[in-house]
C-alpha cells in the first residue's frame, strides 16, 4: 500500500510529522488534528493498520522490502521522525511557556483549535439525522473531558504502560489531545520530565503502552472511517468542540493540589472574561487561525 513519492514530498511529511508532534505535546491540542489539515489523517490510520500479523510474517520470513512497502513503512518514518524531532526540541520550550507565559500560548493554540474545527467539519460529504447525532455526542464527551478534574496517580511501571496506550489513541483523534488526557491522568509534567531528562526506563514503557494502544486503536477507526465516513467525521468535528474550552486563555484557579513532589498545582480553573495581555493574546490567536488556514490551502495545493 505504499505510496509512491520523491524526496521533496517526504520533507514536507517530516514537517507535516514536527506539526503533529507540537500540538501533541500541548495539553488541549491534538497531533491528529494536525494530520487531518494537513491531509494526511486516513493515510496515517491506515498505514498503522497495516501493521498486522500478515505483515509481521513477511517480516519474519525475510521478506523485508514487501514488508517495508506492506506497511507504508516510508510515510510512517517520516511522521514519526517529524514527531520525534518536536517532542524532544520542544519539550522545554513549551513546558517552560506553559508556566511562564500561559495566556499567550493558549491564545494561540485557541485560534489554532477554532479554525481546525471547521477545516475537519467541512469534510463531511452530507448531513443526516444520525450525522448531527454523531456531532452531538462528539461535542458532549469533549466538554466533559475538558472539565474532568485531574488525578493523582501512581507511577508504577504498568500505570506508565497504560497512560501511553490511553494517550496515543487520544492523540489520533482530531479533537481529543494526548497531552490532555495525560493532565487528566495526573502524569502530564511526569512523563515530560522524562522526556526532558532521558529518563530511558519511563520512555520505554510508555512507547509500549503506545505501541499497543495505536496498533489496536487504529483498526476500530480505519473500519469507522471507511464503513461510515460522514458520522464518524461528525462525531470528531463534535469532539474538536472540547479543546477552545480548555485552550481559553484567561483562566481563574479554583481549587489547588500538592502532587508528590510538594509542588502546588491547580486543580480545578474556570474561564474568565480577558483581562490582560489581550491585544497580543488576539494577535496570536489570529496567528494561529492563519496558520491552520495556510497548512490546510499549502496541503491542498500539494496533494502530498
Amino acid at each position: 500500500m505504499t505510496t509512491k513519492r520523491g524526496i521533496k514530498a517526504y520533507g514536507f511529511l517530516v514537517l507535516k510529522g514536527m506539526g503533529m508532534g507540537a500540538a501533541d505535546v500541548v495539553p488541549g491540542v491534538s497531533g491528529g488534528t494536525i494530520a487531518f489539515i494537513v491531509g494526511i489523517y486516513e493515510e496515517l490510520i491506515n498505514s498503522i493498520k497495516s501493521i498486522n500479523t500478515e505483515n509481521l510474517r513477511l517480516l519474519f520470513r525475510g521478506q523485508f522490502r514487501s514488508f517495508w512497502e506492506g506497511i507504508n513503512a516510508n510515510f510512517l518514518l517520516s511522521i514519526v521522525l517529524g514527531i520525534g524531532i518536536s517532542i524532544f526540541s520542544l519539550a522545554k520550550i513549551i513546558t517552560y511557556l506553559l508556566v511562564n507565559q500561559p495566556i499567550l500560548v493558549w491564545a494561540f493554540f485557541f485560534g489554532l483549535v477554532l479554525a481546525s474545527t471547521w477545516f475537519v467539519a467541512k469534510e463531511i460529504k452530507q448531513w443526516q439525522v444520525k450525522t448531527a447525532v454523531s456531532f452531538v455526542i462528539g461535542a458532549v464527551l469533549a466538554y466533559y473531558i475538558t472539565v474532568a478534574t485531574p488525578a493523582e496517580t501512581p507511577t508504577h511501571p504498568l500505570f506508565i504502560f497504560l497512560c501511553g496506550a490511553i494517550a496515543i489513541c487520544a492523540m489520533i483523534l482530531p479533537g481529543i489531545s494526548g497531552s490532555f488526557i495525560l493532565v487528566l491522568l495526573g502524569k502530564y509534567f511526569y512523563i515530560m520530565e522524562a522526556v526532558k531528562s532521558f529518563r530511558i526506563t519511563v520512555m520505554l514503557t510508555f512507547m509500549a503502552g503506545a505501541v499497543i494502544g495505536i496498533t489496536t486503536f487504529s483498526r476500530v477507526l480505519s473500519f469507522a472511517l471507511r464503513r461510515f465516513h460522514d458520522a464518524t467525521i461528525a462525531l470528531l468535528s463534535g469532539l474538536m468542540l472540547g479543546p477552545p474550552n480548555k485552550a481559553w486563555p484567561w483562566k481563574e484557579t479554583i481549587e489547588t493540589y500538592t502532587d508528590s513532589h510538594g509542588v502546588v498545582k491547580p486543580l480545578v480553573e474556570q474561564n474568565i472574561a480577558p483581562n490582560t495581555q489581550v491585544i497580543e493574546a488576539v494577535g496570536l490567536m489570529i496567528l494561529g487561525f492563519t496558520l491552520v488556514y495556510a497548512l490546510e490551502k499549502l496541503s491542498t495545493r500539494k496533494g502530498a
